[in-house]
Parts: structure tokens; sequence; C-alpha cells
């Protein structure tokens, strides 16, 4: 085994700007335009500066609540930690944490990770926002990076991409690979097409064989995307075959909520080629389609499926 290569530590105080130059020169035009368009949106300006690390120009200010919407990409509300922020918000009586904002063409300006703080700002009648406003549209884009709000499952990350992408590709038509920053994984995408057509999709068993499969295309994004709902399409064919296997093993008597990864892992071609990171999708996806439908719960022994582990399904279909 190679020699796992040490992390270089970068040198405190090193990099980006001294304190004192945060806000020492002038803003550019296009910085203090957007100044001005917050200013007759509403909102009010609170300080001009640049970042720490990038030294990118960019601003804290005041909006008008009902100019900020999410993103269009993100993941679905959740009321629970909705009503949770909500009963903090009003228990310390502040709002200490601003939301990040671009602003778009049409007037708003979007929070690629503030949903759920702007939702409960809403719900206790709030009538403006704190934030953090980046005069780039696309950074509204990066979501997977910005957003810090509430850790992702799997099931949200992917969603929120294969959201992201379809967007996109109305806008763009680079290479796919040219969005790996915005995508961060090329299994995201198929996963979050998958779950938008099934929402109890256990996307979380797939997860390990896609990531050593699936891989961004050289394809105009358009195009790409295509060939991904082809990909998406394929993943649940080959879901309910894993399902029909699973109900197999239950009505043989075997009973375990790990027995959806057992049989993915069963049928995985991939699973003895350690040293092997990269695979074809559809030549891996077809022989664990044809596994799945071959699958013989009858030569299973209950001892093999209580050493198995994996990850919980995160639904059932």
């Amino acid at each position: 085994m190679p020699a796992r290569k040490k992390k270089v530590k970068a040198e405190a105080a090193s990099r980006g700007l001294d304190a004192r130059r945060l806000a020492s020169t002038s803003p550019p035009a296009s910085v203090t335009a957007l100044a001005e368009r917050i200013e007759e949106d509403g909102g009010s300006v609170l300080a001009t500066y640049r970042d720490p690390l990038g030294s990118n120009w960019q601003m804290l200010a005041a909006l008008p609540i009902d100019r900020v919407e999410p993103t269009p990409y993100q993941r679905n509300l959740s009321e629970p930690h909705v009503e949770r922020l909500t009963k903090a918000m009003e228990k310390v009586g502040r709002f200490l944490d601003p939301v990040v904002a671009v602003p778009v063409d049409d007037g708003t300006y979007w929070t690629p990770n503030g949903h759920h703080r702007l939702a409960a700002m809403r719900a206790m009648g709030a009538r403006s926002i704190v934030a953090l406003v980046v005069p780039e549209q696309e950074v509204a884009h990066r979501i997977l990076a910005l957003n810090t709000e509430k850790a992702h499952n799997l099931r949200e990350r992917s969603m929120e991409v294969a959201r992201l992408a379809e967007g996109l590709a109305a806008l763009d038509d680079r290479p796919e690979r040219d969005f790996e920053v915005e995508f961060e994984e090329a299994s995201l995408i198929t996963l979050g097409l998958c779950y938008l057509q099934n929402g109890r999709f256990s996307g979380g068993v797939y997860h390990p064989v896609l990531k050593r499969c699936d891989k961004f295309s050289g394809a105009k994004l358009p195009n790409a995307l295509a060939v991904r709902r082809e990909r998406a399409a394929k993943v649940l064919e080959l879901n309910e075959a894993v399902n029909a296997a699973v109900a197999a093993l239950k009505e043989k008597g075997l009973e375990s909520p790990y027995l959806k990864a057992f049989v993915v892992a069963r049928i995985n071609p991939l699973r003895f080629q350690r040293g092997k990171t990269v695979a074809d999708f559809d030549e891996t996806i077809d022989k664990m389609l044809g596994s799945a439908r071959r699958f013989d719960a009858g030569k299973i022994r209950a001892d093999q499926v209580a050493r198995s582990g994996g990850p919980p399904p995160e639904g059932d279909a």
C-alpha cells in the first residue's frame, strides 16, 4: 500500500488580507451599483468590504424580507426545523446569523443557504432580514459549498444537485465536467433524478456503486442531462429488481433492516475490485440488473444476513 501523503499545513496568518485592509479601498463600480439597487429596493447597506480569504467584494445589508427567496434548486423545507429555529430565535430575541444572498434580474435576492432561517423570520412576522450580499449571481449555484444551515443527507444533497443541473441546462451549454464545483459529485445528479421520480427511493445502498462508475461527462450539459435521465431510469429499474429479491427473502422468513443493502452487496460486481476506481456505468448496472433478476432467495441462509450490514434504507421503495 502506498504511503499516504501528509497534508501540508498552511503557514499561520499567511493568506488573505490583513483585517485593516478589508474596507480600506473604494469598491468597484459594479459593487457601488449594487448598493444603489439595494437602497432602491427598500433595503439598507450596513457595510461594504472585501472578504478576508479571496479579497472579493461583498456587503452586509438589511433587505426587505419579501424581496428574499430561496434558490429554486435547493432542498424542500423541513417544517420541524423551521419550528425549532422559530422557538430559538423567539427565546433569544435576536437574529444573529445572516443569510447569504445574491441579486437576480427579477428584482429579488436568492439565498442559497438561508431557506429555514428565512421561513422562521417570516413565521415571526419580521419585516426585514440581514444578509451577506454577494454581487456575483453564479455564487447562488454553488449550493452545496455554501449551505451550512443544516447537515444534508444523501437525499437532500442529490435532489438539490439534480434540480440545479436542470436549471443550469436551460442557461448554459458548457460541458458537464465544467460544473464539478457546483455539482460536487457526478453520481449525485443521477441519484437526484431517481429521488425526483420516487421520493422513497433508498439511494444510500446504490451510492457506493455509482461513485465508482458514474463520472462527469465531456458532453454539453443539456445533452449530458438527457443521458443522466436514461441512467436514472436504469437505476430505478434495478431498484425494482432488488425490491423483488428483498420480497423473496422476506417470504422465506428473513427479517433485517439491511436486507436491501445485503442484496445490493451480493450483486455488486465491483465489490472485489479493490484497486479499480473507475468502472463503466452501463456495464456495471446491467450486470447488477441481471444478477438481481437471477437472485435465488432459497440459497441465502439466515446467518449470512445476520452478518451483513450497511446503510439503513432512507425509504422502502
